[in-house]
């Protein structure tokens, strides 16, 4: 991971207020580094952070939207953490609230695991990332070696 990190912002429609105010909290630190943002909660992120720059230019130049997650969404984002290209996954999912597309979810957090990707599921969690000295640093985490997994016989 390089200094400036990607940062993947995901929520439920129950916790998308809390994690608007907590880019609004935050939005110094995350605009040092990319976004990646699902439908709905890339809009919320986008409006948020307009107010603390000059224009939607500088906004839409920081913050990449995907599909919605149910629409494929939480699937384009588990790609990203396959392909090395996310680097922290912030995603405040609603644990009360059953939701149509739960596969996809347990599959993109499964994926955030494998990989070794810091992830933040709640707001203290997530405030221990921001504020760790590591999000402004080069970091390699270690990655499991599943080679033997891929190469056994069935």
């Amino acid at each position: 991971m390089d200094e400036i990190k990607n940062i993947a912002l995901v929520a439920h429609d129950n916790c998308k207020q809390e994690l608007v105010e907590w880019v609004d909290f935050n939005w110094g630190s995350l605009l040092e580094h990319r976004l990646i943002c699902t439908g709905t909660t890339g809009r919320l992120v986008e409006e948020a952070l307009t107010a603390h720059l000059s224009s939607d230019n500088e906004v839409n130049a920081r913050v990449t939207r995907l599909k919605s997650g149910p629409l494929g969404g939480d699937q384009q984002l588990g790609a990203l953490i396959a392909e090395g290209r996310i680097d922290v996954l912030i995603f405040f999912w609603d644990p009360m609230q059953p939701q149509a597309h739960d596969v996809d979810i347990r599959a993109l957090l499964r994926i955030a695991v494998l990989y070794n990707i810091p992830t933040a599921c709640d707001r203290s969690t997530a405030d221990f990332l921001i504020s760790s000295p590591l999000i402004k640093q080069k970091y390699t985490p270690i990655r499991r070696d599943y080679s033997s997994y891929l190469s056994r016989t069935v």
